[in-house]
């Protein structure tokens, strides 16, 4: 792996034959209010020669979106369409595919910026592009504002204090496991709620979890909602968790 210091600075020049490989850059943008980017992404996104970011097939992308006021006019963008689904091969054909398209940018010495919600490293698609470009081409991650920290942040809740335990538990995963790990912590982010909210609630609730949790959606996002457990919707949107901070009642 390269480190963030070894890269050469992304260049402004259009590339030439004999210009040496471009460097490959995972950016994160945050969790959706431009102005939670860092300085260093915003730097980097500008300077690029590609943008690079993931899209659901025939949809917008909302990295670009977050991104959109730092791209420069003229910058040539490359869209990676990920089918969102529970099989696994239909993403990594995609990945495999949007990687080739990187590679090709990369070898002509163009500087690719890939845009990641939130943080690269923490449920983002750049995390299989590196592992499948890192060992040909120069790697850089640039860590962003998680969604986990701009919901505790909405919501006024710590997430951690001294050597209390924090868990970070996919809603996908099964209810018995689900509940080991919510004994074992004393705070926990239940991440990629979506439809698994309805099954979410019970247990939470027979757990005796519902006062101490609340639902954040969209953190950050012109739409955001904060409301107590009990209160949230039906039906959410995958850009949805769960917060439960034990023996804390966020709604008195």
């Amino acid at each position: 792996m390269t480190k963030t210091s070894d890269l050469p600075e992304p260049s402004d020049h259009l590339p030439s034959p004999s210009r040496k490989p471009g460097a490959f850059y995972g950016v994160g943008v945050g969790p959706g209010d431009p102005e939670l980017m860092t300085l260093k992404a915003a730097r980097l996104i500008g300077q690029a020669d590609v943008v690079a970011y993931p899209t659901l097939p025939g949809g917008p992308s909302l990295s670009r979106t977050i991104a959109s006021g730092a791209i420069r006019a003229g910058t040539e963008e490359l869209q990676i369409e990920v089918p969102m689904t529970a099989e696994r091969e239909p993403a990594q054909a995609a990945y495999d595919e949007g990687a080739m398209k990187i590679s090709a940018h990369l070898a002509a010495g163009r500087d690719v910026v890939y845009l990641c919600e939130g943080d690269p490293f923490f449920y983002g698609s750049f995390m299989y592009l590196h592992a499948r470009l890192s060992r040909q081409f120069a790697t850089a991650t640039v860590p962003g504002v998680s969604s986990v920290n701009a919901g505790a942040a909405m919501a006024g809740l710590p997430l951690a204090a001294r050597n209390e335990v924090l868990s970070i538990l996919p809603a996908p995963l099964p209810d018995d496991v689900l509940r080991a790990r919510l004994a074992g912590c004393s705070a926990a982010v239940i991440m990629k709620v979506g439809r698994h909210l309805p099954r979410l609630r019970r247990l939470l609730d027979a757990e005796g979890l519902t006062p101490s949790a609340c639902y954040i959606e969209r953190a950050s996002m012109e739409d955001e909602r904060v409301l107590p457990l009990s209160a949230a919707p039906d039906d959410a949107p995958y850009f949805s968790m769960i917060l439960v901070v034990k023996g804390a009642d966020p709604w008195l």
